[in-house]
């Protein structure tokens, strides 16, 4: 999964710490998982270690040190596992579907003379293998193929705990021995009742449903190496001096460097059109199922495939930072990640092993004190031992995060941590920043307005606004520098000492040689502001725009003492998203509250609020920045589970304090890192397809782990009465790992119920 060396490093909200990603090898069950956690977390300096079966993977987050890597390392191999090489695993994860399979082979053609009296039997022939000739092809499945087992077990008997393979190394080799000592005991020439066949296919069969497991972990994970295949590995690097093209490694692109992007190919690098026109497929980055339009001065992600026009485009940004990497970035961290339902599992599995050891011991003693001679006691407890290991315990949850946030990637929802996809089917209220995430979030200047008693034109009035606003990036000023350039108003340098005033507007003075009065103060005000600084707006100049849903800003002059006096309004549109309405109604139909919380005045908001569906008393106008996250944390009083989507950098703070945080991808990265789940599109209909999807990933999280405890409360108790033989424990303790494992890759299937 991981691409680099076998750790990869990255910053924390801490500073003074690091965290490091570590593949381990020969983790078998749940228990593996608790005991390589342990032997990482005595490593010094070590603050937190999860480790994930599904992956194979260990997250340690540690203080700074040289020699962590060579610590860890050896503390993972001192507890009985493998330290991996990244490009190990990546090998065997693209390795064949039959990868790894011989020894499975090897099994089943040395058990299957074993097992073939026992299936000749019902049909009435009666056939038995000579001693000699069953213990010569039980002997290498049983130390040969098993020998995994004793090196596993006996390191976790040495550590002082159990697992998986420590079940298995005792039940088998206690069959094995009980053959060996009625083969030894019994009189020449009779031919005693054998349980080499028990050991033998009790092996193969674990061993196969292994192989099954690898299989389809390989699926699961099928999210990951498709977008690492989206790289290319060759560039078409345009010489600046003599325009010819050469071929370059992806990996030796510079920031700066222009790029032939010819038709059918993918792009190489995250950049900007230069020269060109095409259509982009995008759909492995973002799931929008249309090629999206690329003309000169357009961002190009890299991954994407060009259509059917050549490009000539300028490299921005390579490597760690691009999207393709930072989307694959978020990926692993999701499935390498633990949920929190997780915990439960890590508990139980603490005490499994050795509670099952237990029980196998009072089997035995039980069937002695009733009676049963040694040789029936002993094979209902290795029966007790086989059914009891906890590998679909430990599967169960991971396999299902794997496979929710693949299939979330394909579709355009990145979710970032395992704490947001199980959490997010719970969510029941759902707030939404209304500029950039309802709406397009390209306002437009619909009107300047000027006041009466001004005696100054609306072209002079738009360059007063323009120049306010040069100095912001808010979607407002960008539509007033719009306005200002369509209009060939000239702006450039009128205003100095430029201030933003935070959620309020801007401000500054004029400079030398303006018309309209050298050193004259002014501001591109809210009507928030205005109201502090005591600006009163006749109401009726108000109420014809604001009923419209526009969002209104006032052009302030400050006179000598420094008193403001509204000259103009200007008044902005922003349409609602084409698919808003409907991805409020999906919400609503979920039995959710759907809240818009927004800075514009409430007249404004509340008009674009009913456009989209979102009832009047569900509106929060009038927000500043720095007050979304207290709105936020208002709506999760007396318990509701809150969700906030936004895009801006001012929406971070509100990501933060949700439950669920939801970014657009087209916003900040901010916002980004601050939420849980990144949306690639800007389509908000995408929120209700990742509440649908945790709710069918959580509940096969559910079924999984009902199912891996069922075949042990279920199994246990018939193996120790006796209703279970050892062959058939070993096969339904495979199937249950398949099962776990089959029911959770159905996630992939998933597709979003729109309506």
């Amino acid at each position: 999964m991981m691409s680099g060396s076998s750790l990869l490093y990255m910053n924390t909200t801490q500073p003074s710490l690091q965290s490091a990603d570590l593949l381990v090898g020969g983790m078998t069950c749940a228990s593996c998982v608790n005991r390589v956690e342990r032997a990482l977390m005595r490593v010094p300096g070590v603050q937190q270690a999860s480790v994930n079966l599904a992956t194979e993977s260990a997250r340690v987050v540690a203080a700074p040190s040289p020699d962590l890597e060579v610590r860890l390392r050896r503390a993972v191999r001192q507890a009985g596992y493998e330290p991996r090489e990244a490009a190990a695993a990546n090998d065997a994860q693209a390795a064949s579907p039959w990868a790894g399979f011989m020894p499975v082979a090897v099994g089943l053609l040395l058990s299957a003379p074993l097992m073939a009296p026992m299936l000749l039997e019902p049909l009435g022939v009666h056939w038995m293998l000579s001693p000699w000739l069953q213990f010569l092809l039980a002997a290498p499945v049983q130390f040969w193929l098993g020998a995994r087992f004793y090196r596993a077990g006996w390191h976790a008997a040495r550590a002082g705990t159990g697992n998986m393979d420590l079940l298995v190394a005792l039940g088998t080799s206690a069959a094995f021995g009980l053959s060996l000592w009625l083969w030894w005991r019994a009189p020449a020439g009779d031919m005693p009742h054998l349980y080499f066949e028990a050991a033998a296919v009790v092996i193969t069969l674990i061993l196969l449903g292994k192989w099954l497991e690898a299989r389809a972990k390989r699926q699961a994970t099928s999210a990951i190496r498709a977008l690492q295949a989206l790289r290319p590995d060759i560039a078409h690097v345009i010489d600046a001096k003599t325009g010819k093209e050469s071929d370059v490694p992806v990996a030796e692109l510079l920031a700066g460097d222009r790029l032939s992007v010819r038709a059918g190919e993918r792009v190489p690098a995250d950049g900007v059109v230069l020269e060109g026109r095409s259509s982009v497929d995008e759909s492995m980055l973002t799931g929008e199922p249309l090629p999206v339009a690329k003309a000169t001065g357009e961002g190009l992600t890299g991954g994407s495939v060009n259509g059917e026009g050549r490009l000539v485009m300028e490299v921005r940004t390579v490597g760690a930072e691009s999207v393709l990497s930072r989307i694959i970035r978020l990926v692993e961290d999701a499935q390498a990640a633990k949920a929190p339902i997780q915990q439960l599992v890590d508990k139980v599995a603490a005490v499994f092993v050795p509670v099952v050891l237990v029980i196998a011991l009072v089997t035995l003693l039980a069937w002695l004190a009733m009676g049963a001679g040694t040789e029936q006691a002993l094979i209902h407890a290795v029966a007790v031992l086989v059914i009891a290991c906890p590998c679909a315990l430990g599967l169960a949850t991971p396999v299902a995060v794997m496979a929710g946030t693949g299939v979330a990637a394909r579709r355009g929802i990145l979710i970032k941590d395992a704490r947001a996809l199980e959490l997010a089917h719970r969510v029941d209220t759902v707030a939404f920043d209304k500029t950039g995430t309802l709406t397009v979030g390209k306002p437009t200047l619909t009107r300047l307005l000027p006041l009466p008693d001004v005696d100054m034109d609306e072209r002079t009035l738009l360059s007063m606004a323009a120049a306010l606003q040069s100095g912001s990036t808010h979607p407002l000023a960008r539509a007033v520098l719009d306005a200002a350039s369509a209009q060939g108003v000239a702006f450039d340098g009128a205003i100095r000492d430029l201030r933003a005033v935070d959620g309020r507007g801007m401000r500054g003075r004029l400079a030398a040689g303006a018309e309209a009065g050298e050193g004259d103060e002014w501001a591109l005000a809210s009507l928030r502001w205005c109201e502090e600084l005591g600006v009163q707006v006749q109401a009726e100049l108000l109420s014809p725009l604001q009923a419209h849903g526009a969002s209104i800003s006032a052009l302030l002059r400050f006179d000598a003492a420094g008193q403001p006096r509204a000259v103009a309004l200007l008044a902005f549109a922003d349409e609602p998203k084409p698919e808003a309405a409907q991805a409020v109604a999906r919400l609503r139909a979920r039995g959710l509250r759907v809240v818009m919380i927004s800075g514009d005045n409430r007249r404004a908001a509340q008009a674009m609020a009913q456009r989209v569906g979102i009832a009047p008393e569900d509106v929060r106008a009038e927000v500043l920045p720095g007050d979304k996250a207290a709105a936020v944390q208002a709506l999760r009083g007396d318990g509701h589970v809150v969700a906030m989507v936004g895009d801006g950098a001012n929406d971070a703070p509100a990501l933060a304090a949700a439950d669920v945080g939801m970014a657009m991808a087209h916003g900040t990265d901010v916002a980004m890192e601050a939420a849980g789940i990144t949306l690639m599109r800007g389509d908000v209909s995408l929120v209700a397809d990742a509440f649908e999807l945790s709710a069918r990933t959580v509940a096969k999280i559910r079924q999984n782990l009902f199912w891996a405890f069922a075949y042990n409360v279920a199994g246990i108790p018939l193996a120790a009465l006796g209703l279970l033989s050892p062959v058939v424990a070993g096969a339904a303790m495979a199937l249950s790992s398949v099962s776990v494992m089959a029911n959770a890759l159905l996630l992939r299937r998933w597709k979003p119920s729109r309506r």
